[in-house]
């Protein structure tokens, strides 16, 4: 791997950074030679120029050309007025302003005849055509990943393919290049240890995680919520282990909820829960791509799965916060208002409720409740939560009748509760069902206390709303889990 190229230090004294391709460079070429008489004793005029070694004519110039200067002091604009004092900046501004410019130089006269400010122009060094080479030239050393070559007549997509990096779908090339861009996304050092990846226990670097972002088709502000899904995943309570080796069809789903969701483009409205949204899609799936790539957990071998389901790819969303007649579901799980957060939960693939003529909220919660009953079958109860997903239309209802998730929950809870005469082994012809030594009880719950979640989500028209049935709940099994996102 390339070591990083050491920043060049600035002399005292004045530094301006130019190009020939501006504009406002030019309006400010005729004023460097005046900059000398600025300068105390020690202190020098230093001009570089990113494109022509022939720019500026007025005064010598050091050609930038590997643009480190411009890089390792984040020079965004030309052309940047730097004051420097003890090798150390001091001061600074872009593009021309002449209060600044005569602020910094000391110049009180500099500048007379022309226009008060003029906007600077895009600095080489942040050129989306060369950012990506020289974020990766310059600080290419902090990847520590090693490289895999490919020989050059290899197809590198066929390459990952074979060499089990996929899901089995075509997955982007995680050049070093790329990597560096998707580390941009987070403040946290690549070599920072995020969760240990099961079922092989490795250590999930952000690094790491960065791969398979980039491998999923993820953008660098995608990366917080990849990295918090997986610290919520790879914890005891969720059982990313007993996730993958179950044989149900189960894998993570992944809500998201708070102002984040809205500044990364997530999906909370149509199709919410398919296709054709990028953050939905390639956050689902970076988790899944970094938990078979890093912690092993690959169809066949750990994951066990007797059918599995199209979410095992990516099954990820945002709530509908605005639209909502709810709290957010990761407030009703303890994070406070405002802030961003995934919550993570082991589920099949989702199923369709559909109810076109209910008009109170009492008959859609009957609807519900015979439809939730049959998770993941009618005479199985407390050992498999579900997350329930409202529809804007039906979640009107609720709205109008001044109903919030703790009355809607309540009331599915009254509804789904039997006795144990109906829930038996062999009641009802059926030879599933729990245990003889129930049959007497009065009445028992479908979920246990705080197993049926309620989320919303979904588009403004069709009266149907979605429950995605859980896994084996408790210490035999997942608990969902709610992390807060981070930077």
């Amino acid at each position: 791997m390339t070591g990083s190229i050491a920043a060049p230090p600035l002399p005292d004294g004045l530094v301006v950074v130019v190009k020939r391709e501006c504009a406002t460079c030019a309006l400010v070429e005729p004023l460097l030679p005046h900059l000398h008489g600025a300068l105390a004793d020690g202190e020098s005029l230093t001009v570089f120029t990113q494109d022509d070694p022939a720019f500026p004519s007025t005064v010598p110039a050091v050609h930038d050309a590997d643009l480190a200067v411009s890089w390792h002091h984040a020079v965004e604009t030309v052309p940047t007025l730097i004051r420097v004092r003890d090798g150390a900046e001091v001061e600074r501004t872009i593009g021309w302003s002449a209060a600044d410019w005569r602020r910094i130089t000391g110049i009180s006269s500099l500048g007379e005849g022309l226009p008060a400010t003029r906007p600077g122009c895009g600095s080489m060094s942040v050129d989306p055509d060369k950012v990506d080479a020289l974020r990766a030239r310059f600080t290419g050393s902090s990847v520590r990943s090693r490289t895999v070559a490919i020989a050059g007549g290899e197809d590198e997509h066929e390459a990952m393919f074979a060499r089990g990096w996929t899901d089995g779908l075509p997955v982007v090339p995680p050049t070093r290049e790329r990597v560096l861009r998707m580390l941009t996304g987070t403040v946290r050092a690549p070599s920072d240890v995020v969760a240990v990846a099961p079922p092989d226990l490795v250590e999930l670097t952000v690094e790491k995680v960065a791969i398979n972002a980039v491998m999923a088709g993820c953008l660098p502000e995608h990366l917080p919520w990849v990295i918090a899904a997986l610290e919520a995943a790879c914890t005891d309570a969720f059982n990313m282990h007993g996730v993958l080796a179950t044989t149900m069809p189960v894998g993570p789903v992944i809500v998201c909820n708070g102002p984040g969701t809205r500044a990364v483009g997530m999906n909370s409205g149509i199709n919410a829960l398919g296709q054709g949204n990028r953050a939905n899609s390639s956050i689902g799936r970076a988790v899944q791509l970094t938990i078979r790539n890093v912690g092993g957990g690959r169809p066949g071998e750990i994951d066990r799965a007797t059918h599995g389901n199209p979410g095992k790819l990516s099954f990820c969303f945002a709530e509908d916060e605005a639209g909502s007649p709810f709290d957010p579901l990761s407030v009703a799980r303890g994070v406070p208002a405002g802030r961003d957060a995934v919550t993570v939960f082991a589920g099949e693939g989702p199923r369709c409720v559909v109810d076109q003529l209910a008009r109170t909220p009492e008959e859609l919660a009957a609807t519900y409740a015979a439809c939730l009953r049959t998770v993941h079958h009618p005479k199985l109860i407390i050992g498999f939560d579900a997350l329930l997903v409202v529809s804007p239309d039906h979640g009107r209802l609720f709205a109008d009748a001044g109903w919030d998730r703790a009355r809607l929950v309540a009331e599915l809870n009254a509804r789904l509760a039997l006795p144990g005469s109906e829930l038996i082994r062999g009641a009802n012809g059926m030879a599933e069902g729990i245990p003889e030594g129930f049959k007497d009880l009065p009445s028992l719950p479908k979920f246990r206390e705080g197993g049926l979640l309620v989320a919303f989500a979904g588009g403004g028209a069709g009266l149907f709303s979605t429950i995605v049935a859980g896994w084996a709940n408790g210490n035999l099994g997942s608990d969902p889990v709610t992390r807060e996102v981070r930077p």
